[in-house]
């Protein structure tokens, strides 16, 4: 990584007497915000600086006699030692708006931005003799350009009713890369009784963790998130290896190369679990005021699309049973017209076995008693007549069983009146 490019103002002319120039500077910059360092020769050995920039570089590092190279090895490839070089041979002053720096190594290693000018320092005659620099570090206002950029991504998401996996996803991932230092992040999902917590996002941790911890319950003592959302309050485990809430998945975290965790429970407006969100990290960490503001404006945002979810879910329900009540009412009104056709072709036929038993009662004045079945219709019947049925308005006819028994079945009136023949029971016997 390589410094950004700058410009080159314009060189002012050399102050009479560089020294005092140094110990006036070196007395305003002593307590401001502002780093400072004054630079000496060719290696550009740590003559002084002030608080401010031992505080960016590390309080562990404040030293002065050394050069800085030695003492900030991590420049070594990022180009500023270069930049330092020229300025040192040529004179000319070197200006960089936010330019990106990483300090330290390791785990300890964080991203910084600055806004710097590498001026160069004159004795008497104007000969070059070191370098000052002079910076302010950018890196909260970079920090927080990204983050409401980010941020207003993510409520566009919501707002468009992105699917929740895509946005806890790409929440997840925005942090990790805003995060200062190396970060993992899982967002877990309650289920609706509140007991158990269920696979939301975690991008960067490994499959198998996610599996294994995907429906844990909620309870004390149950890791970091699930103690997070019983408690509903934030839960900062700073060593895995140690803390007994880990007890029964510190062999599982070590398998992930996970060695802290810091959950926050997500809590919807009316206080009701909605899931949890945790910050992992591979070296025991105490959080920073910063990780826990990130932590808060983002687990409000879950908060947020997670309850968007449930609201376009209930809806959607919803829909469906409405839909569900449509479809039934249509198959009711369906049947009920199959029923009432139905019902309408019995009635027919029974108009049409009422005109039977009326025209066999009519021809049985002349025949008491025919030979043949009076009740097969248009196309006769040449089965014997059998058994006598009648009406409830007098009207009496013969029929074979088969013409009888339809008789029976579609008019309600007719009964059988023959009681020689042995009656009802004679023909249920038959």
């Amino acid at each position: 990584m390589t410094a950004l490019p700058g410009r080159r103002p314009a060189e002012a002319d050399p102050p009479a007497a560089g020294r005092p120039a140094d110990e006036d500077l070196r007395t305003l910059f002593g307590q401001s915000i502002a780093v400072f360092a004054a630079l000496t020769g060719p290696t550009h050995v740590v003559e002084a600086a002030n608080p401010a920039f031992f505080a960016a570089i590390g309080e562990e590092r404040a030293r002065t006699g050394v050069p800085l190279a030695e003492l900030m090895p991590e420049l070594d490839g990022q180009g500023f030692i270069a930049l330092l070089d020229e300025v040192y041979r040529t004179g000319e002053s070197y200006t960089a708006h936010n330019a990106r720096i990483m300090l330290g190594t390791g785990s300890q290693a964080r991203e910084a931005f600055f806004d710097f000018t590498y001026e160069a320092r004159r004795d008497a005659d104007g000969t070059v003799t070191g370098i000052r620099v002079i910076g302010v570090e950018t890196t909260q206002v970079k920090q927080a350009q990204r983050l409401m950029a980010e941020h207003r991504a993510m409520l566009e998401q919501i707002a468009r009713q992105a699917p929740l996996a895509e946005v806890l996803d790409g929440m997840a991932r925005c942090i990790e890369n805003l995060a200062p230092q190396e970060v993992l992040v899982s967002v877990l999902l309650a289920d609706t009784d509140g007991r158990h917590l269920r696979h939301g996002a975690a991008p960067s941790l490994p499959d198998f963790y996610n599996e294994a911890i995907d429906g844990i319950a909620t309870g004390e003592g149950v890791g970091s998130c699930g103690t997070a959302a019983h408690r509903r309050e934030p839960v900062v485990v700073t060593d895995i290896a140690t803390d007994p809430f880990w007890a029964d998945f510190r062999d599982l975290a070590e398998r992930a190369g996970l060695a802290a965790c810091w959950s926050t429970p997500i809590l919807a407006r009316d206080g009701s679990l909605l899931g949890t969100f945790a910050m992992y990290h591979r070296t025991p960490r105490v959080p920073r005021d910063t990780d826990l503001a990130l932590a808060r404006v983002f687990t409000g945002t879950a908060a947020l699309a997670i309850e968007r979810h449930h609201i376009e879910e209930a809806k959607a329900a919803a829909d469906a049973r409405a839909r569900a009540a449509h479809d039934e009412l249509a198959r009711v009104v369906r049947a009920e017209r199959e029923l009432r056709a139905e019902a309408e072709q019995r009635a027919a036929a029974a108009a049409e076995l009422t005109a039977r038993l009326r025209t066999a009662a009519a021809a049985q004045a002349a025949s008491p008693r025919p030979e043949r079945c009076q009740l097969g219709g248009s196309d006769g019947c040449s089965a014997p007549a059998e058994i006598k049925i009648a009406d409830s308005w007098g009207d009496a006819a013969w029929g074979c069983p088969v013409h009888v028994e339809e008789a029976i079945i579609n008019v309600r009136s007719v009964f059988i009146a023959n009681e020689e023949l042995g009656g009802l029971a004679a023909y249920v016997n038959r």
